[in-house]
């Protein structure tokens, strides 16, 4: 089984990570810190330092633009392709049902956004592979805070990757 992400999906995700610019008085695209306190740049691609670790923080503004200063909208264009590519690849390891290309459209989305681990680990993944797709449906909306605190955005995200993943 090899799926991949449709255009309602990456369409998704680039809605809701939106293509930031951290510096407005910089030419270019510059890193900015995410709700969770993750550097990130482009369509919320989340940086790594030297260390393999995520940038947060304070401390790690430094690295963060010492390695994504002025970046173009290419970039971050291919940015998100890879990182598209990775989770994709990722979450086809780790279901084991058929799924519809929206149900694995919606997965990608809400895997880029919390995480391969998190996801691999989730209750929708659980039910899912039980092969009941309706309470993993509800169980996206679930993910809708960031440190311990429920965000609009989040909200409004979970419920646009629910319907693409209920959508035949």
């Amino acid at each position: 089984m090899n799926p991949k992400i449709n255009e309602a999906g990456l369409a998704l995700i680039k809605k809701f990570e939106s293509l930031h610019d951290g510096d407005l008085s910089a030419i270019g695209l510059q890193p900015k810190q995410c709700p969770a306190g993750i550097w990130t740049v482009g369509y919320g691609h989340a940086l790594r330092g030297k260390s393999g670790k995520f940038l947060t923080g304070p401390s790690g503004k430094a690295e963060a633009y010492a390695l994504y200063n002025n970046m173009s909208v290419e970039w971050a264009d291919d940015l998100l392709q890879q990182d598209v590519e990775y989770f994709a690849s990722a979450i086809s390891g780790f279901i084991r049902v058929p799924v519809t290309e929206n149900q694995f459209s919606a997965l990608v989305s809400l895997g880029y956004n919390i995480g391969i681990n998190a996801l691999k680990n989730s209750t929708v993944i659980k039910r899912l592979n039980a092969g009941n797709t309706e309470s993993a449906a509800e169980a996206i909306l679930w993910w809708n805070k960031a440190s311990g605190k429920v965000l609009g955005g989040l909200v409004l995200r979970r419920e646009a990757e629910k319907d693409l993943f209920s959508k035949p």
